[in-house]
């Protein structure tokens, strides 16, 4: 299968980790039902990377299942901000090096902070962004943990 060298791929083969790529037709606003459905998996099983801004004006990535939301008040208080809330599409570009709807953990551009809802690592395997639009990658959630400094948190709703 042909798929597309992204800066996550090459950070997964850097730390050495197995992934199985999933190429799909991106759908624009399609977000984790379409890609669900597109590979017929779980929704709760696909991981989407969001990019929030504090109200201090800093990065933090947020991973979460694709059926469950983030609470922003939650993000705000595990984080010791009076705020945190979606960053801008330019911004999220900027500090990671992706397009909209194709952000991957893996390989940013920027150093932040990566938090991850806790019930992730008790799936068997998760689905996530490889870097591009349509290109998820199939990992252990594990390795997950270990590619990444990650804070476990519970602020899904």
């Amino acid at each position: 299968m042909n798929y597309p060298v992204t800066q996550a791929v090459r950070f997964l083969r850097e730390k050495k980790i197995e992934f199985v790529p999933h190429l799909f037709d991106y759908v624009e606003k399609g977000g984790t039902a379409h890609s669900a459905e597109a590979l017929g998996i779980d929704e709760h099983s696909v991981i989407k990377t969001l990019i929030f801004e504090t109200s201090e004006g800093k990065p933090v990535a947020v991973l979460m299942h694709g059926d469950r939301e983030v609470s922003e008040k939650n993000l705000a208080r595990h984080l010791g901000v009076k705020s945190a809330s979606p960053a801008a599409e330019d911004k999220a570009h900027k500090w990671t090096g992706y397009v909209f709807g194709g952000t991957s953990p893996f390989g940013m551009k920027t150093r932040m902070p990566v938090l991850a809802e806790r019930t992730i690592f008790e799936l068997g395997r998760i689905w996530i962004n490889g870097g591009g639009r349509g290109f998820l990658v199939e990992i252990d959630p594990e390795d997950l943990k270990n590619a990444l400094d990650i804070d476990e948190v519970e602020i899904a709703i």
